[in-house]
């Protein structure tokens, strides 16, 4: 799918979806309280009062809104439908009757192989450090789909605290254009969708940002996370991006947490998907008695920082811009590993001061 691109219709396309969302989500959100699509308090929540869900509707809606007026009809896009309908239906029964994460991860599934079987997209080889590395059928299938699902339940996992999701989503998908346009390659299926997301997410974080008027949902940021990985497949097929590393740098942030939870979680021999906990990185932040808005500016910026060095990558500035992946990588981790993202220093700390007490 290729557009002719200038900067009036780029402004126009997210101009409009952002309108359109700013006006579904409230309706959405009185929808979410008539099918009790609630977020109730509970002791690995942060809300203090029930919080309509679903939001995430109003963006998916606002973005096929854009589509129909701006997109053109091609068989991976309509792969790219088919799939968000099956993770928004299975996301929304989540969000109405809470169901195992087996069901979830099914679903996730059956979404992603509609886009790798249907879309005829897949991950045949890969370039790291001057090798090469093939993979040939059935094995890029098998990549692509585990690809594709890390990075849905990176940025599901990331949905924790209000506006964190839905700003490293929009924060991604302005890099995408920008490099888009900086390579010339504004106008293909990758851009497009992120140009239409761009302007979906912004109206829903109008209420999404801190304090929260309604959550995403598992709807919305499962779809939220197809996107993501979508565009991260299709940029790398079509040459927006010239390593799988940028898409990935630019998610920095909600990989490396999900990296720790997972380390966290069976250091003390927890299943990583099923036992949820309140000790991920915006969990860290608000410890240290940062504000969430705060603590979210901070995400925000180090997401920021990330997003600019990918840009000197796909630019070509490759020395350049490992080098700063490296320090930002070094800095980042030395900041988390200070806090209790994978043991409980402090809490260790507090408990031998209450004895000496």
């Amino acid at each position: 799918m290729k557009l002719e691109v200038s900067l009036f219709n780029v402004l126009l396309m997210i101009l409009t979806t952002f309108v359109v969302s700013l006006i579904l989500v409230p309706i959405f959100k009185k929808i979410a309280l008539h099918i009790g699509a609630i977020d109730y308090p509970n002791q690995r929540r942060l809300n203090k009062v029930p919080m309509p869900t679903i939001g995430g509707l109003a963006i998916f809606f606002s973005f096929l809104f854009g589509y129909m007026f701006f997109g053109r009809g091609t068989v991976e896009m309509i792969s790219i439908l088919i799939a968000s309908f099956i993770i928004l239906f299975v996301g929304l029964v989540d969000d109405i009757k809470p169901i195992s994460a087996k069901y979830q991860l099914i679903g996730q599934l059956i979404a992603v192989m509609v886009i790798v079987l249907y879309g005829k997209i897949t991950i045949d080889r890969l370039t790291i450090l001057g090798a090469t590395l093939t993979f040939p059928e059935p094995l890029n299938y098998l990549v692509t789909i585990v690809f594709m699902l890390g990075i849905i339940n990176a940025i599901d996992l990331s949905d924790g605290m209000d506006g964190l999701c839905g700003g490293i989503s929009v924060i991604y998908f302005i890099t995408v254009l920008i490099i888009a346009i900086l390579l010339g390659m504004a106008g293909n299926i990758d851009t497009t969708i992120s140009i239409l997301m761009i302007g979906s997410t912004l109206g829903f974080l109008v209420y999404n940002f801190p304090p929260a008027k309604l959550y995403l949902g598992d709807s919305g940021s499962n779809f939220v996370g197809l996107m993501i990985a979508t565009t991260a497949l299709y940029g790398f097929k079509l040459a927006t991006f010239t390593s799988l590393l940028i898409p990935l740098a630019i998610l920095a942030t909600p990989i490396i947490d999900v990296l720790f939870a997972i380390i966290r979680r069976g250091l003390k021999k927890k299943n990583p998907f099923t036992n949820p906990d309140k000790e991920h990185l915006h969990h860290q932040l608000l410890k240290m008695k940062f504000s969430t808005r705060t603590s979210l500016m901070v995400i925000y910026v180090i997401n920021l920082l990330f997003s600019g060095v990918s840009i000197l990558y796909a630019l070509g500035d490759l020395n350049l811009a490992l080098a700063l992946y490296i320090a930002l990588m070094v800095v980042f981790l030395f900041i988390v590993l200070k806090t209790d993202i994978l043991f409980p220093k402090r809490g260790m700390k507090d408990e031998k001061k209450l004895r000496k007490n």
